[in-house]
């Protein structure tokens, strides 16, 4: 197992997939997924169980499509009228923000799948979500009781100490309870 280790600390080829950006920034599917257009919302409003059931229900929607941890807030100044915010974490063996490979970027794409499915599925039930990246995700994590801040800001969790990455916040008017 160590041997493995130390080829890949050696390995010219495995530095560059982690942490060499792509030459043509369309080849991102970063960019991709953050520029598909949103989608419609569902013209008739789904019947919901109660917002604790259907909380239960989003969380276990994410989880199946790929998200680590995930938790619920509510939005006090949301300008757009979202009560509430759904925030998934991934783990991340490496930070996107420091390994900008294509390597390096594969939480930032899981999370950015997970997002743009669950808020679609949120909009097929007929109602609002709208996958915002300008929100503070950490803090919004850190609010839904997924783990706690620490000095430059990043989320650190019980499960997976500092090595996650928290995906773009889904702000929705789905009747939920922060959880």
């Amino acid at each position: 197992m160590a041997l493995r280790f130390r080829r890949r600390r050696d390995d010219p080829y495995w530095d560059s997939f982690i942490n060499t950006p792509p030459a043509d920034p369309a080849n991102s599917l970063v960019n991709l997924l953050r520029n598909a257009p949103e989608g419609n919302v569902f013209p008739t409003k789904a019947d919901l169980h109660t917002p604790d059931v259907t909380a239960n229900h989003v969380k276990d929607m994410a989880r199946y499509l790929g998200a680590d941890l995930v938790g619920i807030t509510t939005l006090d100044d949301d300008d757009a009228g979202h009560p509430f915010a759904v925030v998934c974490v991934v783990r991340a063996d490496h930070d996107p923000r420091e390994a900008r490979g294509i390597g390096g970027q594969v939480p930032m794409q899981n999370g950015l799948f997970v997002t743009f499915v669950l808020g679609a599925w949120i909009r097929e039930l007929g109602f609002r979500a709208t996958v915002t990246p300008t929100l503070d995700a950490p803090r919004v994590a850190a609010a839904a009781k997924l783990g706690t801040l620490d000095a430059a800001g990043k989320l650190v969790t019980a499960e997976y100490g500092g090595r996650v990455h928290v995906a773009d916040v889904i702000r929705t008017d789905l009747p939920l309870t922060a959880a």
